[in-house]
This record gives structure tokens, sequence and C-alpha cells, in this order.
């Protein structure tokens, strides 16, 4: 199984939740020295606990379950003072 398909398998394990509040994630690239970049998309991308999710939910499961990767990005987080950044209806 190739480096991508181990990283879209543990993001498939954790999709359902973010998929619950609304949002979901891509993968952008694998680059060489093996950073995952993501791009959040739906309600992930405007969230203020984004980051949150990144680091707790998807960097964790991404890198139990590939351990050869060794960072993950977020090329789109938004910072948790954004003055337009948007909770998930079922988070207010």
């Amino acid at each position: 199984m190739s480096l991508l398909e181990q990283v879209e398998a543990a993001l498939d394990s954790i999709r359902p939740y973010l998929e619950a509040d609304g949002g979901n994630v891509s993968i952008e690239e694998i680059t060489p020295d093996h950073v995952v970049r993501l791009k959040l998309l739906g309600s992930c991308g405007s969230c203020p606990m984004s980051i949150m999710t990144l680091k707790a939910g998807i960097e964790q499961a991404i890198m139990k379950a590939v351990p050869e990767i060794t960072s993950i990005e977020a090329i789109n987080l938004t910072d948790i003072d954004d003055p337009n950044a948007v909770l998930p209806e079922n988070l207010r």
C-alpha cells in the first residue's frame, strides 16, 4: 500500500467525525520528506477550533497509522482569534 493510500485510510477512520460537523479534509500533497499537506474543507475550513481538530484528531490518526510521516500541515488553518471564524451549528 502506498504512503498516500495509508494516509487516506487513516483519514477515513476520522472522516465520520469531521462530516458530523459539516467538515472534511483532503490531501494536497505528501512531500518527499514525508510531510502531509492537508486542506480543511467545509466547516473545518472556517472553524476557530480547526487547530485542535488538526492536532488532536487528524494528526494523531495519521501519525499512529503511518509512522513514516514526519509532520502534518494544514494549508488553510483558521486562527482561533479570527473574527470571521464560525463554529459549526452543533458546537455553538
